[in-house]
């Protein structure tokens, strides 16, 4: 069992950046592949980025390419989701997701995702 807690969302304005962190407890994060998705109102919730247990492998998604990045810290049991250059496109209620099935390759698909956080705003103010 693992408990996900994201943190760092809030009001900025369009160009601007933020730093999502989604600290983990009750497991080891190594243990798991790590992925970000977002839900706007009224949309089905999507992929972000996502990340394997090592950071060997990261995938972004492409209307999020070159302006987020997704990394970890394992020995500190977080991931952490860069975002720059935000969009109004960009507000949703970020998530972050873990699942041992993505160690080793990134899943896009949320339904692959066991193990949820509760989520953090983003608004991008234009």
């Amino acid at each position: 069992q693992v408990q996900l807690v994201e943190s760092g969302g809030g009001l900025v304005q369009a160009g601007g950046s933020l730093r999502l962190s989604c600290a983990a407890s009750g497991s080891t994060l190594s243990s798991f592949g790590m992925g970000w998705f977002r839900q706007a109102p009224g949309k089905e919730r999507e992929f972000v980025a996502g990340i394997t247990w090592s950071a060997g492998s990261t995938y972004h998604a492409d209307s999020v390419k070159g302006r987020f990045t997704i990394s970890r810290d394992n020995a500190k049991n977080t991931v952490y989701l860069q975002m720059n250059s935000l969009k109004p496109e960009d507000t949703a209620v970020y998530y972050c997701a873990a699942d041992a099935g993505a160690r080793w390759r990134v899943v896009r698909d949320p339904t692959r995702y066991r193990y949820w956080g509760q989520g953090t705003q983003v608004t991008v103010s234009s």
